[in-house]
């Protein structure tokens, strides 16, 4: 990849990232806005109820899924919080786990945490392989954990109680609480995870997200691959240094590990030309152009959230006078 090349490719996913970010930022500014009024006593919100929102509940998503696949209905609640679950999950079936990478909050702003540790530290540090390797298993038992109580032993009267009770209905607020009333135990123990960012690459991601879990194990059926060709590769070794998720890309001829996150860095850090890229098995002429990876992981996510807004299956079922109703229990609604 020539040096235009890289900086175009570099550009294009910090463009994508952060708009996506403040776009999540504006949605949670706007329910806040929402919730401000209801709690105000305001007799109209000051501003629609943003369905986005339910983005952040993908616990809630699991249990919609499963109701889903159960009764072959949307729950009418937050059907948004599984449209958006799925349309992720679906990112991760066809463009490896770019979900992480390329969209996700957390993750942008853990990669801008540990690329401002190397820059305060002048580098970062990698634990011991035996450890990191332990670390790593916690986001997978977390997973197996919520799909063993959730897909597996939740049975259909229970999903119906949960998905028609109150806990749900305003477990937006609840998700909305949980930022702007943290309790002590919940600044400190986020104080250590982003302080340990700076050291650690990606520290959440890599070793508790159980969200990022799921995905790479999707992404594993994924066509799109980081793909080496080991005659024109130098063994420089560039990539793998590189690599966020600390993965020997110079090591094979394709990158499979459920680990990789599609960011691209590797194929960004190559000095060779055509040596690395991302693209599905069957492409045998020259590497695809930069932005096709990009346009496609874009492309996936807007089309399966517009699926769910034409489908109907995007604005809740709940209004203005259900939150002015629902929001007083909160205090009885701890579990």
């Amino acid at each position: 990849m020539d040096i235009r090349s890289m900086k175009s490719l570099t550009t294009i996913r910090l463009i994508v990232q952060w708009c996506f970010l403040f776009w999540v930022v504006g949605i949670g500014i706007r329910f806040g806005l929402f919730i401000n009024s209801v709690e105000n006593g305001a007799a109209a919100p000051l501003v629609s109820r943003p369905p986005g929102v339910e983005g952040f509940l993908p616990i809630g998503a699991l249990t919609s899924l499963k109701y889903w696949l159960v009764t072959g209905k949307i729950h009418p609640v937050h059907p948004a919080a599984l449209v958006i679950f799925l349309a992720i999950l679906l990112m991760s079936l066809l463009a490896k786990k770019s979900f992480c990478s390329w969209l996700c909050p957390v993750g942008t702003l853990s990669e801008g945490a540990y690329k401002l540790g190397q820059r305060l530290f002048g580098r970062n540090y990698r634990l011991w392989r035996w450890f990191d390797l332990g670390l790593r298993g916690i986001k997978y038992l977390l997973l197996l954990m919520f799909v063993k109580l959730i897909l597996l032993d939740m049975p259909a009267e229970a999903l119906s109680s949960f998905l028609n009770g109150p806990y749900w209905a305003v477990s937006d607020v609840k998700m909305l609480h949980f930022f702007t009333h943290m309790s002590v135990t919940t600044v400190v123990v986020l104080a250590i995870l982003v302080f340990l960012s700076f050291f650690y690459k990606m520290f959440w991601c890599r070793y508790f997200c159980p969200y990022g879990a799921l995905l790479g194990l999707a992404s594993l059926v994924s066509p799109f691959k980081i793909r080496r060709d080991s005659i024109g590769c130098t063994g420089c070794q560039r990539c793998s240094a590189a690599c966020p998720s600390e993965l020997a890309v110079h090591a094979g001829s394709a990158v499979s590990s459920p680990e990789c996150t599609g960011c691209l860095t590797c194929v960004a850090c190559c000095p060779e030309q055509n040596v690395l890229a991302m693209q599905p098995a069957f492409w045998r002429k020259q590497p695809l152009p930069v932005w096709v990876f990009p346009t496609l992981v874009v492309f996936v996510f807007i089309s399966g959230i517009a699926a769910g807004m034409v489908s109907g299956h995007w604005d809740t079922s709940l209004r203005y006078a259900d939150y002015q109703k629902l929001i007083p229990l909160l205090p009885y609604l701890s579990h």
